[in-house]
């Protein structure tokens, strides 16, 4: 009998270790932004047209919503579109009058994850 004992003991010790090998690679990690067009300017002196957004990682647009927020946190959405790199997000944006705004983004990576952030910028006269 000690020795189903001894065999048991060992067995449990492996399990956490099979049940690690069995279980898919996946990759846990949010898409972050590594560059933007507005993040060199916080001030622009005209207004920008087109904001650029680099992620670490692919980015599911269908999933993806961004807003530009004027004044009065009111939300316009803006249309967005996928540059030449890969992570690259293209917003487009309405004619601005001078002032404070924020490009607020909710994007999902192509792995699944949820990355939301805001970026604030002003408009000169």
């Amino acid at each position: 009998m000690p020795f189903l004992s001894l065999r048991l003991k060992g067995a449990l010790r492996l399990m956490p270790l099979l049940v690690c090998l069995m279980m898919p690679s996946v990759s846990f990690s949010h898409a972050v932004v590594t560059e933007s067009s507005l993040a060199k300017e916080a001030i622009k002196a005209h207004h920008p047209t087109k904001v650029v957004l680099l992620f670490n990682a692919n980015v599911e647009l269908a999933l993806s919503r961004v807003f530009l927020v004027s004044a009065g946190d009111i939300f316009h959405p803006a249309e967005i579109s996928r540059g030449q790199r890969a992570g690259e997000l293209l917003i487009h944006l309405p004619s601005l009058e001078p002032g404070d705004y924020a490009i607020k983004y909710k994007v999902f990576a192509a792995d699944g994850h949820l990355t939301e952030n805001n970026i604030r910028f002003h408009v000169a006269p």
